[in-house]
């Protein structure tokens, strides 16, 4: 703990590395675990209904097996090639055997895995909760662009945050108390899930998915119930912004189901950060106590 203040550089620094570095294990969650709930699904389904002659999934499939390849020529990734972002740029965005083009998303992911580790780094002093929010935030990502790919939020994921939240705040690591924290994931789940019987009532259809019910008990376990509310006031901003976007770019009409995950992750995100500032601004600005 000296160390860190003394050196007060030395967190963000070595913060940002270390989002880099993950950012880069992100990409293989993103790539890979929707496919590895696929392989299980697919084996469930041949072990459960033999009648149907549902051809099992073949080899083994995880985050480790197999190891990386180039999608098009099959080519394994070298450790040279798989060095965050500098990799990337020295290839200049394509494989070094067959020249097929890498998306810009692995950099991308890397990039913004690294801002916001700085981001973290450079609000909080050196501590257990600050190194928490790290992990906080590498979650968010993944489970933010395994939504925007598949419409889902796997549970591998969302619950895992949850019971982190409560059990920081069980260990006093977390500033939220544990009595906030517990009713913050209840109320977090019940919210989103009266608000999807109730549409489902009026309309027949569902509205959203059990997983974004789950990510706001999360939330609500990371930062307290009495941050629900902004949460949900941002993500329902946000989505509306990024929807008119995509109606204006015709890209998807309004009928068309798109993913909330983001939001709420974004909304969290941001409400984590700089939630009190939002709320005292709130209050002195627009209710003006």
């Amino acid at each position: 703990m000296d160390l860190f203040f003394y050196h007060p550089w030395l967190f963000p620094t070595l913060a940002t590395l270390f989002g880099l570095i993950i950012g880069s294990f992100i990409n293989v969650v993103i790539h890979r675990l929707p496919k590895i709930m696929e392989h299980e699904w697919r084996k469930e389904c041949a072990d459960c209904f033999p009648e149907y002659k549902i051809k099992p999934p073949s080899g083994e499939f995880n985050l480790s097996t197999p190891n990386s390849h180039c999608p098009k020529c099959q080519t394994p990734i070298r450790v040279r090639d798989n060095i965050p972002l500098v990799s990337w740029l020295v290839l200049r965005g394509k494989c070094h055997y067959c020249q097929a083009k890498i998306s810009t998303r692995y950099p991308f992911v890397e990039l913004l895995s690294a801002i916001l580790s700085l981001t973290i780094a450079y609000q909080f002093e050196f501590s257990y909760f600050a190194i928490a929010l790290l992990f906080f935030t590498f979650v968010l990502i993944a489970a933010t662009f395994i939504d925007l790919d598949t419409m889902l939020l796997p549970d591998q994921l969302t619950l895992p945050l949850v019971w982190s939240g409560i059990t920081l705040s069980l260990l006093e690591i977390s500033p939220v108390s544990l009595q906030d924290s517990v009713i913050g994931a209840i109320a977090g789940y019940l919210c989103l899930w009266s608000v999807y019987w109730a549409f489902k009532l009026i309309t027949g259809k569902e509205g959203m998915g059990y997983g974004d019910f789950k990510l706001l008990s999360a939330l609500g376990a990371w930062l307290g119930w009495q941050y629900l509310p902004i949460v949900v006031l941002l993500s329902s901003l946000v989505g509306l912004i990024f929807g008119l976007i995509q109606l204006g770019l015709k890209k998807q009409g309004i009928d068309k189901a798109f993913p909330f995950g983001p939001y709420l992750a974004i909304a969290g995100w941001v409400s984590a950060i700089w939630g009190e500032s939002i709320i005292n601004w709130y209050f002195t600005t627009i209710i003006g106590v």
